[in-house]
Parts: structure tokens; C-alpha cells; sequence
């Protein structure tokens, strides 16, 4: 089994509001997370993750410890984070390589007897298929390339029987059930591409499913209609959700819109949350992080909503808005395109960390995780960053 260090990219407002909470690679692009499409392409195990001193303390189920970057002796890959292969195997040679898409330099193969000790420019080429990631609205684009292929994998697995009651429109093969619970009334529109409900996740009556959609092990939708996204485990969803991820462990759990956006963990939105993704003008959406504005080439794009963020009831959001980590959106007519990290309310106020680190020990045990010491300290420890003195 091939070694695989994951590079994080350098910090940067287009990475907002992601990478002040979690590494790039445990962000979900497509069906599956960048660190899980890297193993699957070079059939191999993250050994570690080369990534900044705030996550160092980074702690969840399966996810590698995140170290300085350093040498790496092979055999083992070098990929970068900020790229999400396509799901095609990595032919490897005897010798040195880069892994390049188009242009870009996304990895490197280190075999037995070589060392990796930055960006090699001199070793032969290998092309890699996948999407270039050059900022977190990206994960989106990526959603759209990725999203189709990786549900169509899911139908050489054994699917559960369709439930009666439910309603299929087109080829009923292109819904797999992989021990999911189904109400009668339930609309499965596959003509647009394969819808994949896990294990564990359950579908209320009420409820239409526009493929290609992907429901993580254990996540709930309540009803409303949900096209082309790709929901991570333990989510609760209702309402209008088109073209988005959701990393996983959140909240959507009334009506509202969310369109093209990208929800991380532990994410509570209000009832009636509403995102806009298009200007009325249909053009190019920027970004604006902190006075930084970030050109991101998308005519839709709705809202990155960091970790452990909330929103109020009836809020509304900006096209192309981001909510930093622990942001608390609350007594806005509308919300500004950019929230600041533990931003509380409108006042211009911050949430202090002793409060913020008591929400999270009452939230996470709901999902049946368990606030330990080292998430408290994980925790402590984006709030400093976060919060600058």
C-alpha cells in the first residue's frame, strides 16, 4: 500500500473561511473527501499532513495527524491538498515523477531510494486527472466535474429494493439504497444522474431527489428538494439545496434556500436561511475576505459557511458571502458578504472562547461524539488564531 503525505496549500484569503478551522484535504469535493480521493487514486493510506501550527491539535475519527512540512523518503506520494483527483489510477514508474494536470505540478512520486525535499521541478511528468481547487468556492466546481462520476460508481453495488410508494423517474437502477429507511411518497428523478443513500440515512415522505445526489451514513432529509448535492454523515436537511456539499454533522433542518454553496461541520442554519448564488447583473461573482477581493470566475456561487458557524432564523445572505468558524449570524436585515471568525451578531461583537467552547460540548454529543480534551484543545486553538489580539 502506497504512503501518501497531503500538502497543504499556503494560507491565503481564497481559502477563507476553510483553512482557519480544518485542513483542505478534509473538505468534501465530489462524494468523497480530497484526502479519500487521493487514496483511492494511489491505492495507498495518508500517512500524514503537512499543515499549518493552528491544526497541529487537528482531532477526527480517520484523519492523520497534521505536522510540519518536511523531507519524505519513498517509497510514498507527495499530493498536494488543493487538488481533487478524478478517481483514475496512478500509473507509477521506477523513477522520480511529478504528478501534473494541464500544467500544474499536483504531487510527486518518491520511490524506494529518492527523497522529496520540495518542489522537485527536474523529475519526468505523469498526468493526473482531477480538478485543480484554487480556492474553497472551487469546491463547488469540483462538485459539478466530480459528483456525476462518483454516484455512477455506486451502481455495481448491490442496491436495496426500491420501497413501495416512491416514485422513480427514469432508470430505476440509478437508485441505490445501501441500507438507507425510505417513506412512501418519496421522488427519485434520476435522469440527470444517480442518487446514493448510505447506510444508516433515512428520507421523509414529501422529499424529491434530483440525481446526481450522494446522503452520507446516518444523515436525514425532512422533505423539499435536494439537486445535485452531496451531503457528508450525520446531516439533517429540508428545504430547496441545489448544487452543494455539506462536509458533514450539520444542520439544514427547515425550508430556505441554499444554492452552490459549501457548508463545513457542526453548521446550524436558521429556519427560513436563504443564500442568493446569482447577481442580478448574471455576472462574474467576487469574494470579499477581510478587504481582500477574490475574482472566483463562477456566474453562481452562494455562501461557504465555515465550522461551527450558525444562523438565525429568516437570515439572508449575500451572493457569494463567507461565515468564518464560530460566527454567530444574528440581527441582520442582510448579512455582510463577509462575517468574521466568532463574529456575534451585528454589533461588530466576538463571541468569547469560553462560551464558544461550551456551545460545542453541548452540540457535539447530540451527533453522539464525544467532546474530549483534545477537541477542546483543537478548539483553543483556532480561537486564538482565529481571534487576533
Amino acid at each position: 500500500m502506497t504512503e501518501i503525505l497531503l500538502l497543504e496549500p499556503e494560507p491565503s484569503p481564497a481559502w477563507f473561511p476553510f483553512a482557519d478551522c480544518r485542513p483542505i484535504c478534509e473538505l468534501r469535493a465530489g462524494a468523497w473527501l480530497i484526502r479519500e480521493r487521493w487514496e483511492a487514486a494511489a491505492e495507498g493510506e495518508t500517512r500524514a499532513i503537512f499543515g499549518p501550527p493552528h491544526l497541529t491539535s487537528f482531532s477526527e475519527e480517520g484523519v492523520p495527524q497534521v505536522v510540519p512540512q518536511q523531507p519524505v523518503a519513498g517509497p510514498a506520494i507527495v499530493a498536494r491538498s488543493d487538488f481533487a483527483p478524478a478517481g483514475v489510477k496512478l500509473d507509477l514508474p521506477e523513477n522520480p515523477a511529478r504528478l501534473v494536470n494541464d500544467t500544474a505540478t499536483v504531487g510527486w512520486w518518491v520511490p524506494q531510494g529518492s527523497t522529496w525535499e520540495g518542489q522537485q521541478v527536474e523529475w519526468d511528468e505523469i498526468a493526473c486527472d482531477g480538478i485543480l481547487l484554487h480556492g474553497c468556492y472551487d469546491l463547488v466546481t469540483a462538485l459539478e466535474h466530480l459528483l456525476a462520476p462518483d454516484t455512477l460508481d455506486f451502481t455495481n453495488e448491490t442496491s436495496d429494493p426500491l420501497p413501495q410508494g416512491s416514485v422513480v423517474i427514469g432508470d430505476p437502477d440509478d437508485v441505490v439504497i445501501l441500507g438507507a429507511a425510505v417513506e412512501p411518497g418519496t421522488v427519485f428523478d434520476v435522469r440527470g444522474g444517480v442518487v446514493v443513500l448510505e447506510q444508516h440515512s433515512y428520507v421523509r415522505s414529501g422529499t424529491r431527489l434530483e440525481g446526481p445526489v450522494y446522503v452520507g451514513p446516518g444523515s436525514e432529509i425532512l422533505g423539499g428538494t435536494v439537486c445535485e448535492c452531496s451531503i457528508g454523515p450525520r446531516c439533517r436537511v429540508r428545504g430547496e439545496i441545489v448544487s452543494s456539499t455539506i462536509v458533514g454533522y450539520s444542520n439544514k433542518s427547515h425550508d430556505g434556500f441554499v444554492g452552490h454553496s459549501v457548508v463545513g461541520r457542526w453548521v446550524n442554519l436558521g429556519a427560513g436561511t436563504t443564500t442568493s448564488n446569482l447577481k442580478n447583473t448574471y455576472g462574474v461573482i467576487r469574494l470579499d475576505v477581510a478587504g481582500t477581493a477574490i475574482d472566483t470566475g463562477r456566474q453562481f456561487l452562494g455562501t461557504l459557511f465555515g465550522d461551527h458557524c450558525k444562523t438565525a432564523i429568516g437570515s439572508m445572505l449575500s451572493t457569494g458571502a463567507a461565515v468564518g468558524v464560530g460566527a454567530n449570524v444574528f440581527d441582520y436585515s442582510s448579512a455582510p458578504k463577509y462575517v468574521p471568525p466568532f463574529a456575534w451578531g451585528a454589533g461588530g461583537g466576538l463571541m468569547d472562547r469560553a462560551g464558544f467552547l461550551k456551545t460545542v460540548e453541548r452540540v457535539m454529543p447530540r451527533r453522539q461524539v464525544e467532546f474530549t480534551d483534545s477537541v477542546r484543545d483543537l478548539l483553543e486553538a483556532i480561537y486564538d488564531h482565529s481571534v487576533k489580539p
